[in-house]
């Protein structure tokens, strides 16, 4: 109990730093332009990575400090997936920001999709995830990512990323140490339920 206390003061501490020293704003208009190549995949509900086989993650409505960490993430390899590379690695940071900012006022109402897992017990695990991502998911520290409405089965491969050190991130790490596959499970139903959540983005 001691060690999980002393994690979410270290992420609330942390979160403090980051936030005090968010990015700029971005120009919505000129991301919008950006985000052209992406709506391939970002912009279709439903859209699907090939292999392995998840919806891509939706967007719309994701704070823009996030989405910058992100694509950062994926241009220096932090994050590792082949497409999302290709497409960061010749991004500017001023290309991050127009994008973020078009991609986070992007609100409009999407209905989840079919729940498969727990979302009741997703609920009652999901204590330790609200100093960073709001009870409900939609939490207001813009380092970190909004929850609320994502795919579930992204969720789940996210979880499962940081569990196996695909993804790199202290916080998530310790919080993630001794989930079990039915935990991860559950808490990837009970975000995923949650309403006025993410979105797809719409590319006209």
């Amino acid at each position: 109990m001691m060690q999980s206390v002393r994690r979410l003061l270290i992420a609330i501490g942390i979160s403090a730093v980051l936030a005090g020293g968010a990015q700029a704003a971005g120009d919505p208009d000129a991301g919008k332009v950006k985000f052209t190549t992406c709506t391939g995949c970002h912009a279709i509900p439903g859209y699907t990575n090939a292999y392995p086989n998840y919806h891509v993650p939706r967007l719309g409505g994701q704070h823009p400090d996030y989405i910058v960490a992100a694509l950062n993430g994926y241009q220096t390899g932090e994050r590792q997936h082949p497409t999302m590379h290709a497409n960061a690695f010749s991004l500017s940071e001023q290309d991050m920001r127009d994008i973020a900012a078009f991609v986070a006022g992007a609100r409009a109402s999407a209905a989840p999709l079919p729940i498969r897992g727990d979302a009741v017990a997703g609920k009652a695990k999901s204590g330790s995830c609200a100093a960073c991502h709001g009870a409900d998911g939609n939490g207001n520290i813009p380092i970190y990512p909004r929850l609320a409405g994502q795919h579930e089965d992204y969720l789940r491969r996210v979880l499962a990323d940081y569990q196996s050190g695909m993804r790199k991130n202290p916080i998530m790490k310790g919080m993630v140490a001794t989930l079990s596959a039915q935990d991860v499970a559950d808490l990837a139903a009970y975000f995923a339920s949650q309403p006025n959540g993410l979105t797809v983005v719409k590319s006209d």
